[in-house]
């Protein structure tokens, strides 16, 4: 796959369905590096890695979310079209569940083929979402939240100079999600499945429920011990989740 926008953390692309994965505000492809060798190995599990951080820390990060999903969009359509037969589904966590639904709502508008299941973590619908003034936080407002929402590179927070290469990103991903505006569509053939927290702060059982009315595909949705991070913790059972999911819809096609 494009070398630009995705990143592939197993030894090899295996022949199974393949797993596209979308981090959260702040994050990157390695964000997921567990998580592919937790899978079997004949999945292709591949991570998208947003501009601005890690390898492509050079480039701009995108400030508002639609040209992001364009971007992203369009990468995978070429990848699609040059490996048709292969079945994928889609998982975002937190902002990635937000950047992998429009992602797939996008595709289905231009008529390409769409994800066999999209998996969204940590994050309610965002017609359920009441809007938070995210671009207007300033950077203490920034890493406040990232404190509050724990997660597994809170030493970054104390690190001046790893700091200093990652508030870019940050900033412009909390710009997106500031600015961003639900607007109705149809709702996706591909069956959604949910998975939180427990303890999420950000979201509840009830608010991750608010995904099944964007789906004609049925819903799911799966809760695991733990806060908005929890997949890190649960990693054996997220796994889990992800290959009885994959397969599910592998075997239909």
């Amino acid at each position: 796959m494009n070398s630009t926008w995705f990143r592939r953390f197993t030894t090899a692309a295996g022949d199974g369905p393949r797993l596209v994965c979308f981090p959260h505000a702040g994050g990157s492809a390695t964000a997921f590096k567990d998580l592919a060798h937790a899978l079997p190995a004949h999945f292709d599990v591949v991570s998208v890695q947003y501009p601005g951080r890690q390898d492509r820390y050079r480039e701009e990060p995108f400030t508002a979310l639609a040209p992001l999903v364009e971007a992203v969009a369009r990468e995978l359509a070429r990848e699609l079209a040059a490996d048709r037969e292969r079945p994928y589904a889609l998982f975002g966590h937190s902002m990635g569940s937000l950047v992998a639904f429009e992602t797939a709502r996008l595709l289905a508008r231009q008529q390409l083929p769409g994800p066999q299941r999209l998996f969204v973590s940590g994050r309610g619908a965002p017609d359920a979402h009441g809007h938070i003034p995210y671009h207007l936080y300033d950077d203490a407002d920034v890493l406040a939240d990232v404190r509050r929402l724990g997660g597994t590179d809170q030493s970054m927070l104390e690190d001046p100079d790893v700091l200093e290469l990652v508030l870019p990103a940050l900033r412009a991903d909390y710009g997106a999600l500031g600015t961003y505006s639900w607007r109705p569509g149809e709702p996706l053939a591909a069956p959604v499945t949910a998975l939180i927290g427990d303890s999420d702060p950000m979201v509840t059982a009830q608010e991750a429920r608010t995904w099944e009315r964007h789906t004609t595909g049925g819903f799911g949705l799966k809760v695991f011990p733990g806060g908005h991070f929890y997949l890190f913790d649960q990693l054996g059972q997220v796994a889990a989740a992800l290959t009885e999911g994959l397969l599910t819809e592998a075997a239909a096609a």
